[in-house]
């Protein structure tokens, strides 16, 4: 017996005949076309934009590198909390929110995809003020647990304020973003982002070493330059609605609980798998910050940060599975449901297993873009060799993921996110307290990513996505 999340199934589709009138060409793109050319169709472009908005973590990096290496260890305090931001915004609420908008597409229920729109920028606005309030009222105790002190926590809390401060406006922007990812269009929110990250390669050093009348503002300037970014994003992606554009229009609708379900039933525990994440990062951070000074502090986090830049990657696969497994699941086409799962999961392997496996064979080909010193080498060139060469499963289970969003089943991902973190952090710290080794810290990092991916892939095979008994 398969178990699934207890939560009310989407509304049988009409026939196949009621539907046709109401679907775009888009819509039943995503239900008869072959597969794997439709999933890389969709997925180039959302893999490129995905990437695009990594990089605006790694030019803001690779600049605050040359602040010295207490800013850069305060950026590794840092980073899993504006990852996190990330992940959640447009990968857990904003896939509830494709889920939702693709299912009901599916179903030809044009009229709810165009209130769900209205929904989500209301829940992702809210979430973002919140999630903001929080990090600025209690950041120094966070990053001080995390074995901030000295300048690298003032470097944190001069970057994490500036960042927090404009942290809604990443979510608005995810959650526009993710409603024309819910209608297949994945184009679209790829061009607004890399035009974003081409301005932002020279306003990214302007605003942290100064330039004529603009003033230097050292690693605060980084989080201006990402707020600005993400301004101007938000900007156009509702133009672009707002003008009448988009398959799902944006329009005024009275706020209802059903609507903002759709979402959450779906996004609220993706939520938790996406702390999950974050949470075994940052705990792996706090424990290797007992161990080392403030240079390998950075170099783990500079090390752990590609671990991250495997989440955009793998989201620009994500993204089009939470469509194209949604759309079939709300029009009745289970089987062809879980072709598409299979496919992109094998898909991700590949691409997270080859970086990983490069990443532990020429580790300084990473390290090396972001500091020299021989501690911050060391500790990232360890890290790299025991948990690179897991990174397939990573990328197996988190597509995998992406899938369970579409299909509204994430029990089993959720399940799989807490045995790695068990694994990982708790098998660590263990490891580390008996030997005081930070190999067995490592090595308990890379077994848990191991254990994710297969949990996730015999849940699915075993029927997690089966219908439930009536």
């Amino acid at each position: 017996m398969s178990a699934t999340l207890a939560v009310p199934d989407v509304a049988v589709p009409p026939p196949a005949a009621a539907q046709a009138p109401a679907m775009s060409a888009r819509t039943r793109l995503l239900l008869d076309a072959p597969v794997l050319p439709t999933l890389l169709r969709l997925a180039w472009p959302n893999v490129i934009v995905m990437l695009a908005q990594a990089a605006t973590g790694l030019i803001e990096t690779w600049w605050v590198g040359h602040l010295g290496t207490d800013a850069l260890a305060g950026m590794a305090l840092v980073f899993p909390g504006v990852m996190l931001m990330q992940m959640l915004s447009a990968g857990a609420i904003g896939g509830g929110i494709s889920s939702a908008v693709a299912r009901a597409l599916g179903g030809g229920r044009r009229a709810d995809a165009d209130s769900l729109a209205f929904h989500a920028i209301a829940i992702n606005a809210v979430l973002g003020l919140a999630c903001s309030a929080g990090v600025i009222a209690f950041g120094r105790p966070l990053y001080a647990a995390l074995g901030g002190s000295g300048g690298s926590l003032d470097a944190a809390l001069a970057y994490s304020d500036v960042v927090f401060a404009g942290n809604a406006l990443l979510w608005v922007m995810n959650a526009l973003a993710s409603i024309l990812r819910g209608t297949g269009n994945m184009l679209v929110p790829a061009l607004v982002i890399c035009v974003g990250v081409v301005l932002l390669v020279p306003l990214s050093p302007i605003l942290i070493f100064g330039w004529g009348p603009i003033p230097a503002l050292g690693i605060a300037g980084g989080g201006t330059a990402l707020v600005l970014f993400n301004v101007g994003g938000t900007v156009a992606l509702a133009w672009y609605m707002l003008a009448g554009r988009s398959i799902v229009r944006l329009t005024w609708a009275r706020l209802r609980w059903a609507q903002a379900w759709d979402i959450l039933r779906v996004g609220a525990i993706a939520a938790i798998s996406s702390v999950q994440t974050s949470l075994t990062i940052g705990l792996a951070t706090a424990l290797v910050g007992t161990r080392v000074g403030s240079a390998g502090l950075a170099g783990f986090g500079t090390a752990a940060r590609l671990e991250y830049l495997l989440i955009p990657l793998v989201f620009g696969l994500g993204a089009p599975l939470v469509a194209m497994v949604g759309t079939n699941i709300g029009a009745g086409q289970r089987a062809r449901a879980l072709q598409i799962a299979w496919i992109g999961g094998g898909s991700a392997f590949l691409v997270t297993e080859a970086i990983g496996i490069a990443a532990a064979i020429w580790p300084t080909a990473w390290l090396g873009l972001f500091g020299q010193d021989p501690a911050l080498v060391a500790t990232g060139t360890l890290y790299l060799h025991w948990v690179g060469p897991a990174y397939g499963f990573f990328g197996l289970g988190l597509s995998l993921y992406f899938a369970s969003q579409g299909a509204g089943r994430l029990l089993w991902p959720l399940l799989a996110g807490l045995a790695r973190v068990v694994v990982a952090v708790g098998g660590g710290w263990l490891v580390l307290t008996w030997t005081n080794s930070l190999e067995g810290l490592f090595g308990a990092l890379g077994l848990g990513l191991v254990i994710y991916g297969t949990t996730v892939v015999a849940a699915i095979r075993g029927g997690a996505w089966s219908p439930r008994p009536a």
